[in-house]
């Protein structure tokens, strides 16, 4: 006999609480294995696969593409059939125990075993708005009630029914041993509604009801479009807005000549190695400034009320994508050299383009490095990325006038402008740690033996 096994969309890590649908990768009635993925989502912070520990038939989805659940509501349910010599391997109840490659199931396997068949109480139908309506759902001849369990599984189809005074007693299931699908009542609900459409005449006149309008749900703003704060988007949003709330932040910043780590980077390319890219420079001088003002790779505890200051670096760098801004994260940057720090870049960017990093490559930096210079722009003040105490700005690098070496000279300037928590240090400090970036930036030679 099979048993009907219920999958919650798994706790993804990373102190994530809900994701959204972007595509169901198997139909309702398809047969799956085991750890076969079955939908795609997106969290706030990568897109996932999602795979099903049980192995069946599929007998419901819940959440239509497009649609945020938290983590923890229902996903599929699976009808498992029991062989006759069980293998604990095989036990359904076990599963497989990897939900996701890195995250392992949110709940113990007993108590994501969970067969939906329970006895339901009828409920009270409710009535429909139309009158006419109400009398041809009296008048038209009902099915034979149907005694004994109701065979639903899916929340979703009881509140569909019970929202439409759909008695689900009524209905036949087109499921799995009679199962009762969204299918079957929306099939229902179609009839009953090509029913009323052609109403018999009624024996005396009735008075026509008041047409009763129905809000749309763009009409409280005809004069523009909602876009839903979810998924990336809304994720920014959460992070930014706390980010403004608790961080007093205070920018300063300083134009530098870059003339000189543009030749830098040509001559250390021209060796016919692995090409070092201009963001690993700025990156490698980045730890090399945080191990001179330490206070500034740090974080705040309000409950503690205290600073913590952290012992390894975690770059991370911003990264606009058709998805939106992220910011992968270079794990132990502070180790690493100009060539290593070009190559995870690159790897992290790439992953970025193709939506395939993980929740962990986006989480845990430590500080931020912000490249806001390919988008043409010279400066900015950026929100800092909380719970970080610091982040770095860079604008475009562009010939202008320049005093060198006493003469006027055109040279490639950049302006670097730092955002600091306040919380964290005073000017002086956040001053220092710009000057000894710019300094780096225009006399790169002091760098060449930790490149």
């Amino acid at each position: 006999m099979a048993q009907v096994l219920e999958f919650r969309l798994p706790d993804l890590g990373e102190g994530l609480t809900e994701a959204l649908i972007v595509r169901w990768l198997v139909e309702v009635g398809e047969v799956v294995a085991v750890d076969q993925p079955v939908v795609e989502v997106e969290t706030a912070k990568a897109m996932v696969d999602v795979p099903c520990p049980y192995g069946g038939v599929v007998t419901a989805r819940f959440g239509e593409e497009g649609t945020e659940l938290p983590v923890g509501s229902p996903l599929v349910t699976v009808a498992v059939g029991t062989p006759a010599h069980p293998d604990p391997a095989d036990d359904p109840a076990e599963g497989s125990g990897n939900v996701l490659v890195g995250y392992g199931t949110s709940e113990a396997p007993a108590r994501r075993r969970r067969v939906r068949r329970e006895q339901a109480a009828p409920a009270a139908p409710v009535p429909l708005k139309d009158t006419a309506a109400q009398d041809t759902a009296v008048q038209a001849p009902a099915p034979a009630r149907v005694d004994g369990p109701v065979a639903v599984i899916s929340p979703l189809v009881r509140r569909l029914a019970r929202e439409n005074g759909l008695d689900l007693r009524e209905l036949a299931g087109s499921g799995p041993d009679g199962l009762i699908l969204r299918a079957d009542v929306e099939r229902a609900l179609l009839a009953g509604a090509a029913r009323t459409e052609s109403p018999a005449p009624p024996a005396t006149p009735v008075p026509a009801a008041s047409p009763v309008p129905v809000a749309h749900p763009a009409a409280a703003s005809a004069e523009g479009t909602r876009v839903p704060l979810k998924g990336i988007r809304g994720a920014v949003a959460d992070k930014l807005s706390r980010s403004r709330r608790e961080i007093p932040d205070a920018t300063c910043w300083v134009d530098a000549d870059a003339t000189e780590l543009m030749r830098t980077r040509v001559w250390m390319n021209a060796g016919g190695g692995p090409k070092i890219s201009l963001l690993a420079l700025l990156a490698r001088i980045c730890t090399t400034a945080l191990a001179r003002y330490p206070e500034l790779n740090s974080t705040v505890d309000l409950e503690a009320r205290e600073i913590v200051r952290l012992d390894r670096v975690h770059l991370g760098f911003a990264a606009q994508t058709e998805r939106g801004l992220v910011v992968p994260v270079v794990r132990d940057a502070h180790t690493r050299n100009a060539e290593s720090l070009s190559a995870e870049i690159a790897r992290l960017t790439e992953a970025a383009r193709t939506g395939t990093l993980t929740p962990a490559e986006l989480t845990g930096g430590t500080f931020t490095l912000n490249n806001y210079g390919v988008f043409g722009v010279d400066g900015s003040t950026p929100i800092l990325n909380h719970p970080e105490a610091a982040m770095l700005g860079v604008g475009r690098i562009v010939p202008k006038p320049w005093v060198h070496e006493g003469e006027l000279a055109v040279r490639q300037v950049v302006q670097l402008s730092f955002t600091f928590d306040h919380r964290v240090c005073d000017g002086g400090t956040a001053g220092g740690f710009l000057r000894y970036v710019a300094d780096c930036v225009e006399q790169p030679a002091v760098l060449l033996r930790t490149l």
